[in-house]
């Protein structure tokens, strides 16, 4: 009961929203604690095995489609992150607080709930499509200059993944009559897909659902994005209001994350080692084109935003090298275990870091070139402290958050596909160039004079700031915190994986 209660007490958030004459901002963020105060509850509650959270409702039975929905370990931490990054952006939004815009993000909590938990393609997909609108409303009405054309965009591409996903899952259906995510698992560990599809459409089964799985590969890899399906990412990430642009990386990226994770890896694995090496090569091109993009910035929007595809690349790579091999038992459970942590510690990190671009625009009146500002630090050592920790943990400092999902990601690939780890270490390098130069323009140097009459943190800017710092620390000190709660299924996944023996490449 508590998961369906999570999954809609936003939408009626939304609706009582409506009712709100005034003070529609204050109530959109008292009402963004339930979720949170649902999401701890439904860890209190797990029981000593299984699903900490499950409900299904039967919808059209005759076809076998049912709303399902269910929270395990790894779902819970995706479910947690939703919940904290959508509080805080309410929390920072400021004049953007109206009822429209606060109804619409709660509507878009409401549905990443739904993807995070659905354990049917037709849930899932349903919730996975109700993103896109409200994301798309909230760059269009609220976004700068240019925000129609980067919203269609964003729309437009996101909506062709989103169409590419669901033929491949219809094509499953008239395969093997079923789009159950446990029962497409169960049958592709029992090497029933293949030859399911050869014999209903009459064509060799190996080649067509490597066709399927590229067809779902895509509608993930838009959200995340990878390369070359990153093009509405730049100026979408840009032109959304900076609250907005939180909510995009922190996530909406994490969908296309959590489906290869958790829908990809697991039903297409009789195809994936055949997949491989285009899928590691697209995620090392990810890596090294999102840093070399952020290199040539000089908006600070635009630096964080391709560092966002810089960092999810890693998360490809992981699920990219598992897909390939999975002779080295600890490193998969590396590369799995370090995809999780990365998605949440990037969420995490970037709230911390597009919250410092929203001061930074508020204290300028707009402005966020790297070029606008210098020897910030003189007039906002605590926030130059602040926002300094944050881009040490985004370029992976040992004993921040951010280090200890990369450096898990990394220890996996080296043991399964060496030379795309070792490539990508060139991303890792060339994040600690970009970010030390930010640092350096925005921190250092002489008091730019515009900034004399700048003041340090106000005490309530404080008051956001130090709990995603403490988000930050945390988990890079004891990053059991986090690993405690998924090892179990980490553990699950590997049996799931190791047990389907991958055909050989045709």
């Amino acid at each position: 009961m508590l998961l369906i209660l999570l999954i809609l007490s936003p939408l009626l958030g939304a609706v009582l929203l409506s009712l709100q004459s005034k003070g529609a901002g204050r109530f959109a963020i008292a009402w963004s604690v339930l979720p949170v105060l649902l999401v701890a509850a439904i860890a209190i509650q797990q029981p000593a095995e299984g699903a900490m959270a499950a409900w299904s409702l039967p919808w059209m039975p005759e076809s076998g489609i049912h709303l399902s929905f269910q929270v395990d370990g790894i779902s819970w931490i995706f479910l947690l992150l939703t919940s904290l990054i959508v509080l805080f952006a309410l929390a920072i939004s400021g004049r953007y607080l109206s009822r429209g815009y606060c109804a619409l993000i709660l509507v878009m909590q409401s549905m990443l709930f739904g993807v995070f938990s659905a354990t049917h393609f037709i849930p899932f997909f349903l919730c996975w499509e109700m993103t896109l609108i409200p994301s798309y409303l909230l760059v269009r009405l609220w976004g700068g200059e240019r925000a129609p054309r980067a919203a269609l965009r964003f729309f437009m591409m996101t909506l062709a993944g989103g169409v590419s996903m669901l033929l491949a899952f219809l094509a499953l259906q008239i395969a093997v009559g079923t789009m159950d995510f446990d029962a497409l698992r169960m049958m592709a560990a029992n090497h029933e897909l293949v030859p399911a599809v050869a014999k209903a459409f009459g064509m060799d089964g190996y080649f067509l659902l490597t066709v399927i799985a590229s067809a779902a590969f895509l509608g993930f890899a838009v959200k995340i994005p990878v390369f070359p399906f990153h093009a509405w990412l730049p100026d979408a990430y840009a032109e959304a209001p900076t609250p907005v642009t939180l909510l995009l990386t922190g996530v909406l990226s994490k969908m296309g994350v959590y489906g290869l994770f958790r829908v990809f890896l697991l039903i297409f694995p009789e195809v994936s080692a055949g997949m491989a090496p285009w899928l590691t090569t697209l995620a090392v091109i990810t890596v090294i084109l999102g840093v070399l993009a952020a290199l040539a910035q000089k908006d600070i929007k635009r630096i964080l935003a391709y560092s966002s595809v810089n960092h999810l690349g890693y998360c490809t790579l992981a699920v990219a090298a598992v897909a390939a091999s999975q002779a080295d038992h600890s490193a998969v459970a590396s590369a799995l275990s370090g995809t999780v942590l990365q998605a949440f510690n990037h969420g995490v990190i970037a709230s911390a870091l597009f919250f410092g671009v929203i001061i930074l625009e508020k204290r300028s009146g707009g402005l966020r070139g790297i070029d606008d500002f210098g020897g910030l630090r003189e007039k906002m050592p605590v926030f130059c402290g602040l926002m300094g920790l944050a881009l040490f943990a985004s370029l992976g400092l040992p004993g921040l958050s951010g280090f200890i999902g990369e450096f898990l990601i990394f220890n996996g690939v080296f043991g399964l596909v060496p030379w795309a780890a070792a490539v990508s270490l060139i991303g890792l390098l060339l994040t600690a160039v970009f970010f030390l130069r930010l640092i350096r323009k925005v921190f250092g140097g002489p008091l730019a004079g515009a900034l004399n009459a700048w003041t340090d943190l106000t005490f309530g800017e404080k008051l956001l700031f130090l709990p995603v710092i403490a988000l930050i620390v945390i988990p890079g000190l004891w990053p059991q915190v986090i690993l405690q709660v998924i090892n179990g299924d980490i553990l699950h996944m590997l049996n799931q994986l190791s047990s389907t023996q991958l055909l050989p490449i045709s």
